[in-house]
């Protein structure tokens, strides 16, 4: 049995796990990373990067196929377009392909040794990887558990067949005819209507009042219009029971308490991720637990002295972007430098038509905490967003009476992802009102939206 020892481990190459280990590597720590799939994790391979392509497959399918009707008002007619999924999917793999040589690259580059396999625990500074060679035991003073997530399967719905995963749902072959939905959060919703686009009858099955419940019911209006003028029917406050006898429909308790059959030839369950915490052995170190993820202060820092635990792991907000920031402070602590961790400036983006992004306090929570100041400009008056046939939505910003800190910051429109980094940005630095209103906006751009919200609860809007 071969043995190493390393003065940092990581235990999982997604987003926090491979960052945590390139920062390291640059700061000269020796590093050592083991992941027993493709580096990348969830994200890059069955998740963030694949399911984005798949979206913007389905807008350009959807865009086209409106030319084709004759319902663009730009003037543009085309033939009817056909969709050969298979090209569009292996597309998809190419990108990721790239990624994923490019993450190994960067790891090389660093210096971090990369080990395939499973790890498994043997106690809180040793693992025991099985390897395609044979085991390895591998000993650190620091490891760092990167575990991730994984989709959440129901019992009377597992993950075969015809019931798909959001994994699954991004290397079909060939559209569904009908294709219902499990789950109306964001991952449903984003894939539910790429396939719509797409061609197949949707159908979103939501045991909740309304879809996107995360979100306010102002700012996801747009989206519940998009779905009805996709086609998408929308089941709330319905619960999925089971697959029928024949396999071809999901049987569903409707919101007055009646029975119902959706017709379908793959059932999407998207009702959300666990955290991959079995068969790493944790059960031999005794984590303390925060419900089902593992605990850790703003450190990373878990209960047990020289293991760090970061990402989805570690529970809400499941974002890729917050586990790099997690995984970059923890190489840093690591290293000697002084790092904690604050997450109030993590924007969260769901790629849904149009797009929501959110960052800070919502008007809701922001109330909460005193007296507030709202400022919200739409797109409808938006020149750039006109020119690009999006003026649903708006940008709105939340601001406290007093002194005009800037609390939190929302946005739903065609293409508002993009704005998510100067979200972000004017929270972490921790601008007011005046900030944003006395920065000059370029023009013609969606970005002007932003100042003008932040004139508007200023109360001195220009354009509208």
């Amino acid at each position: 049995m071969k043995e190493i020892s390393c003065k940092l481990l990581v235990i999982g190459a997604g987003p926090g796990g491979y960052v945590c280990a390139i920062r390291a590597g640059q700061l000269g720590v020796d590093t050592v990373i083991v992941e027993v799939a493709k580096p990348g994790g969830t994200c890059l391979n069955v998740g963030c990067i694949p399911s984005k392509a798949l979206i913007h497959a389905a807008e350009e399918f959807d865009k086209v196929s409106h030319m084709a009707g004759g319902k663009s008002p730009l003037g543009i007619s085309v033939s009817a377009p056909v969709l050969d999924l298979g090209k569009t999917v292996a597309w998809k793999d190419g990108i990721v392909s790239r990624l994923n040589s490019g993450v190994a690259g960067l790891l090389k580059k660093a210096g971090v040794k990369t080990v395939h396999g499973w790890a498994t625990f043997r106690d809180g500074k040793t693992v025991e990887v099985e390897t395609e060679t044979g085991s390895q035991v591998i000993r650190a003073e620091t490891i760092v558990v990167a575990t991730g997530s994984a989709p959440v399967e129901l019992p009377f719905l597992s993950f075969g067949g015809p019931v798909i995963s959001s994994t699954d749902a991004l290397a079909l072959s060939a559209v569904p005819k009908k294709l219902a939905v499990v789950g109306g959060g964001y991952i449903g919703l984003e894939l539910g209507m790429a396939f719509a686009k797409l061609g197949a009858d949707v159908t979103v099955v939501e045991a909740l009042p309304r879809v996107l419940a995360q979100y306010d019911a102002e700012l996801t209006r747009p989206v519940v219009k998009r779905l009805a003028a996709l086609g998408i029917e929308v089941m709330a406050g319905a619960k999925a029971k089971g697959l029928s006898t024949k396999g071809d429909a999901l049987l569903v308790e409707t919101a007055d308490g009646k029975n119902a059959k959706v017709s379908a030839d793959k059932i999407l369950v998207t009702v959300g991720r666990k955290p991959v915490t079995e068969g790493w052995g944790l059960d031999q170190i005794d984590l303390d637990r925060s419900g089902k993820f593992i605990r850790i202060d703003d450190q990373c820092r878990t209960s047990m002295r020289g293991i760090y635990a970061i990402g989805d792991v570690t529970g809400e907000p499941m974002l890729a972007h917050r586990a790099m920031a997690q995984g970059e402070m923890v190489a840093e602590i690591v290293a000697g430098h002084k790092r904690s961790w604050d997450k109030r400036a993590i924007p969260a983006v769901c790629f849904t038509d149009p797009e929501l992004v959110t960052v800070g306090l919502s008007p809701e929570e922001a109330k909460a905490q005193g007296e507030i100041k709202v400022g919200l400009f739409p797109f409808a008056a938006n020149g750039r967003a006109m020119t690009k046939l999006g003026e649903d939505g708006f940008v709105r910003v939340v601001a406290r009476a007093d002194n005009h800190l800037v609390l939190g910051i929302q946005a739903v429109g065609q293409g508002v992802s993009e704005l998510s980094a100067a979200f972000g940005l004017a929270l972490e630095m921790g601008a007011r009102l005046e900030d944003i209103a006395g920065t000059i906006h370029a023009h013609p751009t969606q970005g002007e939206g932003f100042q003008e919200a932040a004139l508007k609860a200023l109360g001195h809007a220009l354009h509208i």
